[in-house]
């Protein structure tokens, strides 16, 4: 859960129509598997849903799942890491780097999925038709605000699209350029809100949903605080004005005034890697 750290390249990019069919498939089954996710939570659909399975005792099951979350972390985590980004490209093209990495998380979150391990329990359940249909529309404005806010931060470049388009264009990358406004006026990472949403918002919280929820919410929450560190030290008293007029994740004030100039401070999702 790092800031993109956009790689330096040599000389004029290149790249091929295979890179980018590459590309296009990794973005495919990304979607994909952020749909099979949505439904997962749910139970609805899929072959195996959050609660579906042979159901553990509540101490085997954490330490099951908390492995599995671990994995998923040091995927992410890894991967995500300037310095092995720039010994990963020595392997694979820089323009595919970020495909690749959107490619590792759908492997990891699946591996996640399909080898979540139940446990017996609800922590809460709501009877009511009216508040039940209210929740899931909650959930749903969850997920819809993570597409949204991945579209303020270049939602092709964040799944690693447009990176080989240009370089089979034989075109540089366009410099970034942050503007605080609409969703990143309200919150600095609206995704993660939109995540926190998605997972919480349940009118059924069994108790392998609510551990599931919490453990991803707590790798968040540690993964901000690295990445906002990061930015702190990347982009210095910009970012710090920034942390100081826009909450990190509730919109539990005004939103900042827009400024009106760009500023060289590109918003960054923990998802962004």
């Amino acid at each position: 859960m790092r800031p993109n750290i956009n790689l330096p390249q040599r000389g004029t990019p290149k790249g091929t129509a295979a890179g980018f069919a590459y590309a296009m498939f990794c973005y495919a089954a990304f979607q994909a598997t952020f749909v099979y996710f949505i439904l997962f939570l749910n139970g609805v659909v899929v072959p195996k849903g959050i609660d579906d399975g042979v159901a553990r005792s509540l101490p085997i099951a954490l330490a099951l799942n908390l492995g599995l979350v671990v994995l998923w972390g040091l995927q992410h985590s890894v991967m995500a890491r300037k310095s092995f980004k720039e010994r990963w490209t020595r392997i694979v093209p820089a323009h595919t780097e970020r495909a690749t990495f959107c490619l590792a998380s759908v492997v990891a979150l699946m591996v996640v999925m399909l080898g979540w391990t139940p446990t017996a329990g609800a922590v809460w359940e709501v009877d009511s038709a009216l508040v039940r249909n209210a929740i899931i529309g909650l959930q749903a404005a969850g997920w819809i605000l993570l597409l949204a806010a991945s579209h303020e931060i270049d939602h092709y470049e964040l799944f690693g699209l447009k990176q080989p388009f240009y370089a089979m264009k034989g075109k540089p990358m366009p410099e970034h350029h942050f503007q605080t406004k609409r969703i990143y006026r309200f919150v600095r990472h609206p995704i993660q809100t939109g995540v926190f949403i998605g997972m919480w918002a349940a009118p059924t919280m069994s108790t392998s949903h609510f551990m599931f929820a919490s453990l991803m919410t707590v790798y968040i929450l540690v993964g901000l605080y690295f990445e906002e560190r990061d930015l702190v030290r990347q982009f210095g008293d910009r970012y710090r004005r920034y942390q100081r007029t826009v909450p990190r994740l509730l919109p539990w004030r005004a939103p900042a005034p827009p400024t009106g100039v760009q500023q060289d401070v590109q918003p960054v999702s923990a998802d962004r890697g």
